[in-house]
């Protein structure tokens, strides 16, 4: 059955520190096939599975994924999607990420031999085996800045370093949306720059986001916080003011 094309935000939803917390990856699809952004932490593929059940394309549809970088919370169920899949699906990443993604180098964030004893002891037990056993893909297709890829309308790349090296935001054409990543987050209904303590280089990462005034932008879909509807410019504005002085 042939279906429109259409954009949807998935919450994946997990227990952190006693607190849970709602991750957010994006589906689009077309007639075609479906491509999802971002994949949750590891052990997240019922969830993803079920969340595709409630929209108009299934899992079986499922042909591409997009991750925006390389942390443990985007690329995390991504090689138990590949597993499940009965047909090959791409995965495309930047290069500046691709070293760590595909294991040749640690996770920066979750790097142990860059951790102090105490920072060790005081990680669950769980948490790092993970840490020390992250997940690993093979990136099929490197993404560049300014790239179009030829799904759903189109979705154009935004490379938006500084999170982390390689760090991109999709803009998507047809809806005018703009997939931030954690580039931006959002917080009771506005828009905030990245979070300082999981950011790299945060001078580069706001930087990063003049790139986002050149794009007509109805929506905003930032990995922490959800959905934000309406002009972002305003606040990127308000952001670039207040951190680049």
């Amino acid at each position: 059955m042939k279906v429109a094309s259409g954009v949807e935000m998935i919450e994946l939803k997990i227990a952190a520190m006693g607190n849970e917390v709602v991750l957010n990856p994006t589906l689009v699809w077309d007639n075609d096939m479906s491509i999802l952004i971002d994949t949750g932490i590891p052990g997240q593929l019922e969830a993803i599975k079920e969340a595709m059940d409630k929209t108009p394309v299934s899992f079986n549809t499922l042909g591409a994924i997009i991750l925006t970088h390389q942390d443990i919370d985007h690329i995390g169920s991504a090689p138990q999607l590949l597993k499940e899949s009965n047909k090959d699906i791409m995965v495309y990443a930047h290069k500046e990420d691709q070293p760590y993604i595909e294991g040749d180098l640690p996770l920066i964030k979750t790097d142990t031999s860059r951790m102090s004893q105490q920072e060790l002891e005081a990680l669950p037990n769980e948490v790092r085996y993970l840490y020390n056993n992250p997940p690993k893909i093979e990136i099929n297709k490197l993404l560049e800045d300014g790239q179009k890829l030829p799904y759903c309308g189109g979705i154009e790349v935004i490379y938006t370093p500084g999170h982390s090296p390689g760090h991109v935001s999709l803009y998507l054409k047809q809806t005018k949306t703009l997939i931030a990543g954690d580039a931006m987050v959002k917080m009771n209904n506005q828009l905030h720059g990245p979070v300082k303590q999981t950011t790299l280089d945060l001078t580069i990462a706001i930087k990063s986001l003049e790139k986002f005034l050149d794009y007509d932008i109805e929506n905003v879909i930032c990995y922490h916080g959800g959905l934000f509807k309406g002009d972002p410019r305003p606040y990127i504005l308000n952001i670039l003011k207040e951190e680049l002085v």
